[in-house]
């Protein structure tokens, strides 16, 4: 599934948009308990609530962040090659029966039911990995759009320690300690994420529309992750 879209626009922040304001937003609905849970919390009933998550418009955000990072440059390809891998996990998953695994909710009960959700290779683990690189990115264009002037390494820093961290085990931890050391500076970060001739005033109005329109989503994905006991997933 190739969604890459010419930028017409101008700028990943500016399709992003375009594509999250398509996004329909699902009421919860019921999902019975799946043999692979592993719920900790109380989170021990037999059926919970799910959203619908679309995958195409995940993936579409997931692989502008490819694009952003293709940006920067080769000082983030071992960061760009774990999410272009954990895409292509799912992207082939879909393809395998678009009509049935358009919600990635489908694709987590298949591998759940097969005891193998919570497998480091899985899709699921592919989803709740993608799933908190957005999150980190929401965390640090929150804090760009504070402050144009910040510095950059103690933005990702502060990002990482929120959304990613808690997740991370001391060799992850040391990997991304390293890349930090790799952040381009403010200004460049900024031009990138800048369409042409665009101010940074406009910039800043449509980091707040995008971030705005993704918050939701991803406000589902970790209700479903919870229902399905993946929220707590952890690496080495």
């Amino acid at each position: 599934m190739k969604r890459r879209r010419e930028m017409e626009k101008g700028s990943e922040i500016r399709s992003g948009i375009e594509e999250l304001s398509m996004v329909v937003f699902s009421k919860a609905k019921p999902t019975a308990a799946v043999g692979d849970h592993h719920h900790t919390n109380n989170t021990t009933s037999t059926a919970a609530a799910t959203h619908l998550i679309s995958i195409k418009p995940f993936l579409f955000v997931c692989n502008l962040l490819l694009q952003v990072l293709d940006k920067i440059g080769p000082t983030m390809a071992v960061l760009r090659q774990d999410i272009h891998q954990n895409i292509q996990r799912l992207e082939k998953f879909y393809e395998s029966d678009p009509s049935r695994y358009s919600d990635v909710v489908e694709i987590i009960k298949k591998e759940a039911s097969e005891g193998r959700a919570r497998k480091r290779t899985s899709c699921s683990s592919a989803f709740v990995w993608l799933t908190r690189s957005l999150d980190f990115t929401v965390k640090m264009l929150q804090l760009i759009i504070e402050d144009f002037g910040l510095n950059m390494e103690e933005a990702v820093e502060e990002s990482y320690k929120t959304t990613l961290k808690p997740w991370h085990g001391w060799i992850s931890s040391i990997a991304f300690r390293v890349a930090i050391k790799l952040v381009p500076d403010n200004k460049t970060l900024i031009n990138i994420l800048m369409a042409k001739d665009e101010e940074h005033e406009q910039l800043k109005e449509e980091i707040q529309t995008f971030t705005s329109l993704l918050v939701p989503l991803l406000q589902d994905i970790h209700s479903t992750l919870k229902t399905f006991g993946l929220n707590e997933l952890k690496t080495i």
